[in-house]
């Protein structure tokens, strides 16, 4: 009987399986680096054990530093969470060596399926040896981990050297395994997975499907269950290679088999021997909670025969700190707050004012919603998130509503090249155009409260700037006798938190948030602009500013001030949020200035390069 359950995993994973620990009785331990200290899956465990440090290699990577936590905290069990070291067999070795119970599979079935190589010699698949022209595109992958790090696609035999050294970098940085692979990449298909559930007692369920072919960088972005559009012999077909991969490696606990469906055939692409981000949508259709069933199989506890129906359908969104418009760079600062609407599950693990930092994973939360049809889920979801509180750094929402609302997902027609068909459209500038309006009467009732409002002679409009999704607004108003007014617009009421506007007859609500510059109308995003730009926030024309904050984690090869660079051509990369960003030479030129060097930490906006454009 499990009695204390270590959690080898933080945020949003960590508070995931605590919930179900506090649910079954179970007391809970979490582990947390110096940049977690006040991280909410610290504060809600029983108890909390530092790893000191900051860098996923000194804390959540260190499988001994966590055996000796949970020794310490009095732990009887180590779930790992999905991530990290989740499909390392080395710490589920350690975990049991040292007299704890594994909330996992077996460390051999590990070994097996946790190498993507590995695992696809088992079911017969081999990878590619030397790549040639012929063989292109291709696809450089980590043998270890998985959400999409260490992946690189390949177009072009002259880039393949450059993709693998990157792909290393980041795979070692993430799972502490710099292995990789080449394999045919397969375009546009569908990515399909099976989640499998196997105890001790020979049993294996294999949970439906789940379709989640909407990704970006190789990384799911919206997932649901069932996989629709899914023939019956298809299914059944996922379902026994799913089946056949766990007897092939005699797994226990939860798993995720993996497909890419093109041409109407499978093809299967790895097993990861952990639980997934996605699984929320399984429990929602089968009613389940599979953190639950795997502290009973690793309990020793059977499975029934057979799993119970499916009802109904479940789609995830993952909710990211990223700004999707600006390839997808990584967004940091104060997450002001953050609510849904009822009745959608959000699993998060961040709360109202914590810090979002640049040393982890960008998501947020997850969002999901089940409805009896899938029309019902998509509808609900995408409407929850256009009305929830998202304040603070810039987030990929807008993108995941437009998404859910196009009319190719709507249709289930997508596949994994939907973002690289699609998201100008989707990311293109849609703001509210009464949004800047209501902020601008919100901040003047402020300030009429503070200094009186009205005056007694007609004078000038007032006027305010904001900028959001890339364009500039400016919005006039009037202090009068009678309150604020608008051209065209009636100001039924203003105050700091609510305007209420009536156009054309209709009368609209806006709940408005500000923090400092940063302004929150609903679902719009705005950073109040000052009359008069500073006239010292220029730069010198090529100049190479960083896109968001992180480390410079290499310089290019014989890089100095004074070389010629060619447009396009990689000179430095930044690491962020556990992802790699390769900065580029804006044009062919001299480079005049180089102010970066591996291990630089640097800010938003901060210079780490010039380069001149030859003259034509």
């Amino acid at each position: 009987m499990i009695n204390t359950v270590l959690v080898a995993n933080r945020g949003e994973i960590a508070c995931r399986v605590f919930r179900t620990c506090r649910a079954s009785g179970i007391r809970t331990v979490a582990v947390y680096s110096d940049a977690d200290e006040n991280a909410l899956h610290a504060r809600v465990a029983d108890a909390a054990v530092r790893l000191p440090g900051a860098a996923s290699a000194d804390t959540y990577l260190r499988g001994d530093l966590i055996v000796k936590a949970a020794i310490a905290a009095g732990a009887d069990a180590v779930h790992p969470g999905y991530g990290f070291l989740s499909e390392n067999a080395g710490f589920a070795r350690a975990v049991t060596d040292a007299g704890l119970t594994w909330i996992g599979p077996p460390p051999e079935a590990i070994e097996a399926m946790a190498s993507k190589t590995r695992a696809k010699e088992l079911l017969g698949v081999t990878p590619l040896g030397p790549v040639t022209e012929s063989d292109l595109p291709v696809l450089v992958k980590a043998t270890a981990g998985g959400g999409g790090r260490g992946m690189r696609v390949v177009r072009r035999l002259a880039d393949l050297d450059a993709e693998l050294t990157a792909a290393r970098a980041e795979a070692a940085s993430t799972f502490g395994d710099g292995s990789v692979f080449v394999e045919p990449y397969v375009e546009n298909g569908r990515h399909v997975e099976v989640q499998i559930l196997a105890d001790t007692h020979g049993t294996v369920w294999a949970l439906g499907t789940r379709d989640c072919s909407l990704q970006r960088r190789h990384q799911k972005v919206i997932e649901e269950a069932p996989a629709p559009g899914l023939s019956d012999e298809l299914t059944a077909e996922l379902h026994t290679l799913a089946v056949r991969a766990a007897r092939a490696v005699d797994y226990t606990g939860a798993g995720t088999v993996e497909f890419l469906i093109a041409d109407g055939g499978a093809h299967f692409l790895e097993m990861n021997t952990r639980l997934q981000v996605e699984h929320p949508v399984t429990e929602a259709v089968f009613g389940l909670d599979l953190v639950a069933l795997q502290l009973r199989i690793a309990e020793g506890h059977a499975l029934g025969t057979d799993p119970p129906r499916a009802r109904g359908h479940a789609v995830e969104a993952r909710l990211y700190a990223e700004d999707p418009a600006n390839g997808w760079a990584p967004q940091t600062g104060r997450l002001h707050r953050l609510t849904v609407p009822d009745g959608i599950r959000l699993d998060t693990g961040c709360t109202d004012g914590d810090d979002i930092g640049v040393h982890y994973d960008p998501m947020l939360a997850k969002a999901v919603a089940h409805a009896p049809t899938r029309a019902e889920a998509v509808r609900r979801l995408a409407g929850a998130l256009e009305r929830a509180a998202i304040h603070g750094p810039v987030t990929n929402r807008d993108l995941l509503v437009r998404s859910l609302r196009h009319e190719e997902f709507t249709s289930a027609r997508m596949d994994t090249g939907f973002y690289d068909r699609h998201l100008s459209a989707l990311t293109g500038p849609a703001p509210d155009p009464l949004a800047p309006l209501a902020a601008a009467l919100a901040d003047a009732s402020a300030r009429a409260g503070r200094f009186g409002g009205w005056r007694n002679l007609p004078s000038r409009p007032q006027v305010k700037r904001y900028a959001t999704a890339g364009e500039e607004h400016e919005v006039h108003y009037h202090h009068t006798r009678t309150g604020l007014t608008a051209d065209g617009v009636r100001v039924v009421h203003a105050d700091p938190h609510m305007v209420l506007l009536e156009a054309d007859g209709v009368r609209r609500t806006f709940e408005v948030a500000a923090y400092g510059d940063q302004i929150h109308v609903d679902a719009t995003r705005l950073t109040a602009l000052p009359r008069f730009p500073d006239p010292t926030a220029q730069h010198t024309p090529g100049s190479l500013l960083a896109p968001m904050p992180g480390t410079v984690v290499r310089v290019a090869e014989g890089l100095t001030q004074g070389v010629t660079v060619q447009a396009g051509q990689p000179l430095l990369w930044l690491e962020a949020m556990k992802m790699e960003h390769r900065i580029t030479a804006p044009a062919t030129g001299t480079l005049t200035a180089l102010d970066a060097e591996p291990g630089r930490q640097v800010e938003v906006g901060a210079l780490l390069a010039v380069v001149v454009e030859d003259a034509e």
